[in-house]
């Protein structure tokens, strides 16, 4: 387990902010029953942020046939669906909600080269809002395989999530379980995958980002 870099600025400004809160506390001498509320709630604080920017080190075993998932979190939608910003027709898309205790590291899918990328600044509706995938803060990535085979998936911001971060751009060359970005405090990633793959996970099935085989194509 390590701390991602993404936590580093949050992290900082905790820090200080429980340093000055407890200097304060200690300069006006708030008396021990407060002092050991604002010991208390900062532990917490602190935790609380470690445990959101906690991300664990995994093992990947590449697999070219199958479909990794992208994200820890739990399956929230299969179903057949018209992607309408790039491949313009009919996918199968399998959406992962990602609550704020999960693990917020976003992995490639798929090995690949990156042949589309699109950021889309947006609203931040909850996750499961039906117009978040389109109307959200969001990011776009389609993943060519070497057999030709192209897989989009979306970082999609929620109302707590106020920040995506990615790491690729159009023309990279990418390895299945890499880290390809990060939302902070969760949120959904969205996969559409050829009608003709084989669904792997059923609703409500709690996923692991790099490990969970989310299809078969």
């Amino acid at each position: 387990m390590k701390f991602h870099k993404e936590g580093y600025t949050s992290l900082a400004l905790v820090v200080l902010f429980i340093f000055v809160i407890l200097a304060i506390a200690h300069y006006f001498d708030a008396g021990k029953v407060v002092t050991w509320i604002l010991y208390i709630i900062s532990a917490i604080l602190f935790i609380t942020i470690v445990q959101f920017f906690r991300s664990p080190i995994k093992k990947i075993s590449i697999d070219d046939g199958v479909i990794l998932c992208p994200a820890d979190g739990k399956v929230v939608v299969i179903e057949e669906a018209e992607e309408t910003e790039y491949f313009k027709e009919r996918r199968l898309q399998v959406s992962i909600f990602m609550s704020p205790v999960n693990v917020h590291v976003n992995r490639n899918p798929v090995s690949g080269m990156v042949s589309f990328f699109k950021y889309h600044p947006g609203k931040f509706l909850v996750a499961w809002h039906p117009k978040s995938s389109t109307d959200n803060e969001r990011t776009t990535v389609v993943v060519k395989r070497k057999d030709g085979v192209e897989v989009l998936f979306r970082q999609i911001a929620g109302a707590l999530a106020r920040r995506i971060v990615w790491y690729v751009k159009e023309g990279q060359e990418v390895k299945q379980g890499d880290e390809f970005g990060f939302i902070k405090f969760g949120s959904r990633v969205d996969l559409f995958l050829p009608l003709n793959a084989e669904i792997n996970v059923k609703i409500n099935d709690k996923v692991v980002g790099g490990k969970t085989v989310i299809a078969r194509v």
